[in-house]
């Protein structure tokens, strides 16, 4: 914070859990900022930062962590202010790739294989010079090669950056609608390390808001992978994929654009996941303090009612305004809970007053999902239990971007939480070792992904040298007949990127479920019998 309330310094920072080196466990990306002011003259700031995880396993299968800072080794050096982050394998080597989103020249570091990055912003044709958050890796067109969807924010400088004041007279951050925003960017992969801006082919470049929240799912159940946007002010915008290489915006038609009062919000966080294991993907997204967040919930046919209120998230969340989130099963029982990040934008006049150096930090929200409660229509119930989710639940700090992981490979969920203006938190779980889970890692061999003739050979890890499928759907059939669904999925939450492995959590069963696997290009195939406890690589064309 300059205390020249500039725009753009509340609105980052995300981060990322991916695994850098293909060793099987997952590595940690910090995005960071610097000075607004010299961005304009030279680079400026510390620069993002590589963690390599050194994960050690005990003889009594306690787990160790330890990181060591590879970034100067990496090569990876970001030289913007920075904002948020994707991963994905854009060239099919193998090996997962990082984009840097930035308030100036996004930047696209291809991975080597053998610890270091290239950077291939020119080349690639990624480099968009506007500001943006959030982006996402997403193979929209079936072709076995991921696209890139950036989420662009306002068009704001610090140069021309206006005068805002608080409900107290004093100098505040501004509003977004003081700002006009920039339209999102849709690339197509050539397949040959280039990208092509389709955003006016796709139908998506006339109609934009101030974007900061993407996740990308099969939101209509037609096998084609859709594009859920959050803005911020603005209404919220559904793309639904026509099949044809263009989106229609169903945004209004759907039910997802407005609040259950038809109020446009402060859209900032989101995601999609089956929270009431109906087979479909729901949505959240979290809003600005006073609005309250949004709960999504899918017909099935890409048809949603909001039902925060009834779910009980709605009212919890008024006093906060929240970012990073993502649906994940906390405690490994079947059911998708959620876990909110969350720092005010404007400042909070209680703290201001006790002359609080960040009058901007709040606390984190945890909800535990009860399942359908019979007095409120069948509706989701979720218990607030941020109380009893440990001490680093008291912590009140500004929190931007949330990346959720499994990052010490013990069956549960952990969350990479990125403050603005402060330290990072790595909130290990605890409570999920209690159950039972099935870990999945969703790869295409070389006869499902078509490889880049020139491709360099990935120095295989554990994992060897096919890319993680995103967008594909997995369904787990359970000895007594139930069945959940879990989609392979990078994106989503804040300026983040997540481990893209399903782990989906049994309760107490005990017996090695069904996999049924649709892969993102409409094909499917089924394992009668996967090991529990454990994580699998399920590769395209080795099931039935």
């Amino acid at each position: 914070m300059s205390g020249k309330f500039y725009y753009a310094e509340i609105i980052g920072p995300g981060a990322a859990m991916f695994d850098a080196d293909n060793d099987g466990d997952l590595d940690v990306y910090l995005v960071q900022g610097g000075s607004i002011d010299s961005q304009a003259t030279s680079p400026a700031g510390p620069g993002g930062r590589l963690f390599r995880n050194d994960l050690v396993i005990n003889p009594d299968g306690t787990r160790t962590l330890r990181f060591t800072d590879v970034t100067e080794r990496s090569g990876i050096r970001s030289h913007g202010y920075g904002m948020g982050v994707a991963a994905g394998d854009f060239n099919n080597d193998g090996c997962v790739d990082l984009y840097l989103t930035n308030f100036g020249p996004n930047q696209l570091f291809r991975n080597n294989c053998d610890g270091t990055f290239t950077d291939v912003s020119r080349q690639s044709r990624t480099d968009d010079p506007s500001w943006s958050v959030s982006a996402a890796f997403v193979d929209y067109d079936r072709d076995g090669w991921l696209d890139l969807f950036v989420g662009n924010y306002l068009s704001w400088r610090a140069a021309s950056s206006m005068p805002c004041f608080g409900p107290s007279g004093r100098p505040d951050y501004c509003s977004p609608n003081t700002y006009q925003p920039q339209p999102s960017r849709l690339y197509h992969n050539n397949h040959d390390g280039t990208f092509t801006d389709v955003t006016a082919a796709a139908g998506l470049a006339g109609d934009f808001g101030p974007a900061l929240g993407v996740s990308t799912a099969d939101f209509n159940g037609d096998g084609w992978i859709d594009i859920y946007v959050a803005n911020d002010g603005q209404p919220n915008q559904l793309w639904i994929n026509q099949r044809n290489g263009t989106f229609r915006n169903l945004g209004l038609l759907s039910g997802t654009a407005l609040s259950a009062h038809g109020k446009a919000k402060a859209g900032m966080g989101v995601d999609a996941g089956d929270i009431d294991n109906d087979g479909d993907e729901d949505l959240f997204v979290t809003n600005l303090m006073g609005e309250g967040n949004d709960l999504y919930i899918n017909s099935g046919s890409g048809l949603f009612e909001e039902q925060s209120a009834r779910s009980g998230l709605g009212v919890a969340s008024r006093a906060y305004t929240g970012f990073g989130a993502a649906w994940f099963d906390i405690d490994n029982d079947g059911r998708l809970d959620s876990l909110i990040v969350n720092g005010a934008v404007q400042t909070i006049e209680a703290l201001r007053r006790v002359n609080d150096p960040l009058p901007l930090h709040q606390r984190k929200l945890l909800f535990r999902n009860l399942g359908p409660s019979a007095g409120s229509g069948q509706a989701t119930r979720f218990e607030d239990v941020t109380a009893r989710g440990g001490a680093v639940f008291q912590l009140s700090e500004v929190g931007r971007g949330a990346a959720f992981g499994d990052v010490d490979n013990d069956g549960d969920t952990d969350v990479l939480v990125a403050n603005n203006n402060g330290k990072p938190r790595l909130l290990i779980n605890n409570v999920g070792a209690r159950n039972h889970w099935i870990g999945l890692r969703l790869a295409g061999g070389p006869g499902s992904i078509r490889f880049q003739a020139d491709a360099r050979p990935a120095r295989a890890g554990r994992y060897g040298n096919s890319r993680d499928m995103l967008g594909a759907r997995v369904e787990i059939i359970l000895d007594n007949g139930m069945t959940l669904w879990r989609r392979a999925r990078s994106d989503g939450s804040y300026a983040s990127a997540n481990d893209p492995r399903v782990l989906v959590g049994l309760g107490q069963s005990t017996r090695a479920p069904r996999v049924h696997v649709v892969w993102p290009d409409g094909s499917t195939e089924e394992w009668s019998s996967v090991a529990i406890d454990r994580y699998t690589t399920l590769t395209q064309g080795s099931g039935k």
